[in-house]
This record gives structure tokens, sequence and C-alpha cells, in this order.
């Protein structure tokens, strides 16, 4: 386990390198990215100062949200960033590269780029936790959990990613799940009611991701904190499950590319 996350940082170190080539680009990226967020802030503010508080959530409570999905959206989208292309990888015959590799293939295959712009988002969701004034403990738990969130996001692409290996193209099913969670983990999860909230804490795992992280962090619960350590675990299992699966169907396509 130590060796792989020391070869992930490894990858994710050579392809920041790469990117950084280009300073002014790089870094324009990454301040786009946070007065992108900051307009949506400004606009609960402004309803917070017609309103106290909307379904039980007030400014403070979705602050922490928004810096809560900022930051597993970016660490996901920085760490694991080809898990987002996964059904291209696999579908275009690119996964050839990392088959002959003496590392674990899922791992390798989604962690040879990164997403400039999602260093953004981690800033954003620093600036935010700041703004927040939260206790020692408070900041180890929104770390914790910004973590657990971010493998959640990632496990629901590389499933629904590696759903290619049965059907061919996957990907407008990887977009969807990805632009479900952007749009309801920065909403209240009050507001959400019947077959919504059903389907938020299990197709479109936001409920575990950010929802009830920020009721533990607002309250702790130790059965909700067991419950959203156990869930990551469990759908990070699976996600290797499927695509381990899926990869035994993988047919190769002779691309001879070649992963450094």
């Amino acid at each position: 386990m130590l060796m792989e996350a020391k070869k992930i940082l490894l990858s994710v170190r050579y392809a920041l390198m790469k990117e950084m080539l280009n300073k002014t680009t790089f870094i324009s990226n990454i301040i786009f990215m946070i007065l992108n967020n900051a307009t949506f802030i400004i606009e609960w503010v402004i309803f917070f100062s017609l309103k106290e508080s909307f379904g039980g959530y007030t400014i403070h409570k979705v602050l922490l949200l928004w810096a809560l999905a900022a930051s597993s959206y970016g660490i996901s989208h920085f760490f694991f960033r080809d898990s987002y292309s996964l059904s291209d990888i696999i579908n275009d015959g690119s996964l050839d590269a990392y088959l002959v590799q003496p590392r674990n293939i899922l791992i390798n295959a989604i962690t040879g780029n990164v997403d400039v712009s999602a260093i953004g988002d981690i800033l954003y969701a620093l600036i935010i936790l700041f703004i927040c004034k939260p206790s020692f403990v408070e900041v180890i738990l929104f770390i914790l959990f910004s973590i657990t969130g971010a493998l959640i996001i990632t496990s629901m692409a590389v499933i629904f990613g590696s759903l290619a290996f049965w059907i061919g193209k996957s990907d407008a099913l990887s977009d969807t799940m990805t632009n479900l969670v952007i749009c309801f983990d920065t909403y209240p999860g009050t507001i959400f009611k019947g077959i919504t909230k059903i389907l938020l804490y299990t197709l479109v795992p936001v409920g575990l991701s950010a929802y009830m992280p920020i009721k533990v962090l607002e309250n702790f619960n130790i059965i909700y904190f067991v419950i959203i350590i156990v869930y990551t675990i469990l759908i990070t299992i699976f996600a290797f499950f499927i695509f381990n699966k899926g990869l035994k169907k993988y047919s190769s396509s002779n691309l001879m590319v070649a992963k450094i």
C-alpha cells in the first residue's frame, strides 16, 4: 500500500512538472477556478441576506458544504484525473500501455495526468475553511472527509467508466454522474425528499461524500462517522473489483504506446 502511494505521488509529480512548463497558463487556471467558485458563494450570501436559513442550513453550514465539495472534487481531479476519462482509455486502446508495467493497472491508468484547475478548488476550500474558523478537531475531520469524499466520487467514476468493458462507450454515464455530484453537493441536503434523497445516498453518493460528513462536522456522531469510513472502503474495493472483472474481457488494440 505504501509503495502504491509513493508511485501515485511520483506520477502526479511528473504530470505536475509537465503542466508547470507554461507558468502563465498554470497560474491563470488556478486563479480563474477560485474566482469561478467564489461567484457562487456570493449568490448564497445574497440569499442569506433575505432569509436566515434554507432547509435548516445556515450560512456557516453552506460554507462548510461548499468547502468540502470543492476539496473533495479538487483532490479527486488532481490526483485521479483520468478516472473521468477511463471509458475513452479503454475504448481507444490506451490501456495497452499500462498492461505491461509492474504496477497496479487501474492506479497507473488513472494517475497519469493532473487537472491543474483542481488546485484552485483545493485552495478555495482552504480559504472558505479559514473563514469558518474551525477548531483543530474540525480541521482534522475536514481533511479526512475531503479524502473520503474524493475516494467516493473517484470510485464512482471508475465504476461507470469500467462499464466500457461491456457496453463500449460509457463516457456519457460517467460525465452524467460527475455533473450530478457537482450539482447536488453544493445545495443543502435537507431540501431533497423522497426518491431523490434515496438516490443521493445510493446511485449518486452525495449523501455519503458531503451531507453526512457535514452532519459529523457540525455535531460529531460516531455512527455516521463509521458509516462514512466503511462505505468509502467498500466502494473503493468495489471499484477495483468492477475494473478487474472487466479487464478480463479487454481485447488489446495492439496500440504501440509506451508510458514512462
